[in-house]
């Protein structure tokens, strides 16, 4: 019997492509469940550590998680997934990349961590049990429980910077802007705006910029670490 392995699936590496696969179906379940009762990101979706519902499982398994309401968190991640995880894939091998998005994705969860802490701090130290919040006034332990981060844009980011240091004179095309920009120039601007965004914190801006900049941060010391632990193998280059 032959087999046919020249379909669109079987052309991307295999860590690529489960995780792309487990995210959508996870989306998928997150969206159906509640129906039943069932609440996939009041459960694994990450929390403050102070909050009752913390679990520190919670800092993998947010990974997987994605925003409800739109498709285009889970698309737009598991595309910069494809589109950058699979050359990266192909150059470390899949134990390598599994390696590096896990603790990508671990340290943008705790980095972001740090940042709810740093803007909560009056409350965690504060003596109170209580929290007073508009018109009501609930337990601390269930307050903290209304801070909750979802998806894979840590290790997505991490992604980004590690192809932008290990193909730095790439040229890429954005949607936005129908000019080639080399990909040491796209990681460069993008951190900065993240950083920018984070520190500007605009009312009503829900994203986990300080996450974003975790993901690049442990990206960037993982690929410096393996750097020198591999400078005499020749496994890759930047």
């Amino acid at each position: 019997m032959i087999q046919n392995n020249s379909g669109f699936l079987n052309s991307i590496p295999v860590v690529t492509k489960n995780i792309i696969i487990i995210n959508i179906i996870v989306w998928i379940a997150s969206i159906t469940l509640p129906r039943v009762g069932i609440d996939l990101v009041g459960m694994f979706g990450l929390h403050l550590l102070s909050a009752d519902d913390f679990n520190a499982i919670q800092l993998v398994t947010y990974m997987f998680l994605h925003d409800t309401s739109s498709f285009t968190h889970v698309f737009f991640n598991m595309f910069a997934v494809y589109m950058f995880g699979r050359i990266l894939e192909s150059v470390w091998g899949p134990k390598r990349f599994l390696t590096f998005y896990f603790v990508t994705g671990i340290g943008a969860g705790l980095i972001q961590q740090a940042a709810w802490y740093y803007d909560l701090w009056d409350v965690v130290v504060a003596s109170q049990s209580m929290v007073n919040i508009g018109s009501a006034i609930i337990p601390k332990g269930e307050f903290f429980n209304l801070f909750i981060t979802v998806g894979a844009s840590g290790a997505v980011f991490g992604i980004l910077l590690a192809f932008g240091m290990l193909f730095p004179n790439t040229s890429l095309y954005l949607m936005f802007l129908p000019i080639p920009i080399k990909a040491k120039y796209f990681v460069v601007f993008y951190g900065l705006a993240e950083l920018f965004l984070g520190v500007a914190n605009f009312s009503g801006d829900k994203v986990a910029h300080f996450a974003h900049l975790g993901g690049m941060l442990f990206g960037f010391f993982m690929i410096r670490y393996w750097k020198k632990k591999d400078q005499n193998n020749g496994r890759y280059f930047y």
